[in-house]
């Protein structure tokens, strides 16, 4: 069952009625989570670069999504790779706009998080990540160094560019050797962005 399209057929059902829609929407949300149908549930989080859908299974966090990659595609693969059982359903944990406003100011260091979409080199690249502390850089060779593959700096970069959960496993913090930014899969200016308030720290 694909939640998500029921709730698209509850939109077009109580058109004109959002408080109703609303209800009902919860309801379904409260009943998928109940009867374990629920396999992924996501949210907007406001940032400063913009509202981020974030995902979570039961592991724990699994996506989150910068504008610029389509939200709709992102749900979309998320359904085809791990489950078509997607809704919106923000109640689900570590996913409050608290825990977030948290991590963005340096006040948190983790979350729980679902790895199967990362694995090998990517996977290892990936787990070095949080330890690159607020207000810190680290080079992509340097991360090719951590997972022992100190030549691979190109797949370093390339594991960064695929990094499921950009904000919360901090790839934004991953630069050139020579001190450029290097690429974010949010763009350069949302790099800068979430770069600059960690700097001043």
């Amino acid at each position: 069952m694909n939640t998500d399209k029921r709730s698209r057929d509850l939109t077009r059902a109580f058109p004109g009625d959002p408080d109703r829609l609303s209800l009902l929407h919860d309801r379904l949300a409260a009943t998928a989570q109940q009867n374990r149908i629920l396999d992924i549930a996501y949210r907007a989080i406001d940032s400063p670069v913009g509202p981020l859908p974030v995902a979570a299974t039961g592991p724990g966090l699994i996506r989150v999504a910068h504008a610029r990659e389509g939200h709709d595609a992102v749900l979309q693969a998320l359904a085809d790779k791990i489950s078509p059982r997607i809704l919106r359903a923000p109640a689900r944990p570590d996913m409050t706009a608290p825990e977030f406003e948290e991590y963005l100011a340096g006040r948190r260091r983790s979350f729980d998080l679902d790895w199967r979409l990362a694995a090998g080199f990517r996977r290892a690249a990936l787990s070095h990540l949080p330890d690159i502390g607020y207000g810190h850089i680290a080079s992509y060779a340097a991360i090719a160094r951590l997972v022992g593959h100190p030549k691979a700096v190109r797949a370093a970069g390339t594991a960064c560019a695929a990094n499921p959960p950009p904000v919360v496993l901090p790839c934004h913090r991953v630069v050139h050797s020579h001190g450029s930014l290097g690429g974010y899969l949010g763009g350069a200016d949302a790099k800068r962005t979430l770069l600059t308030p960690e700097a001043a720290a």
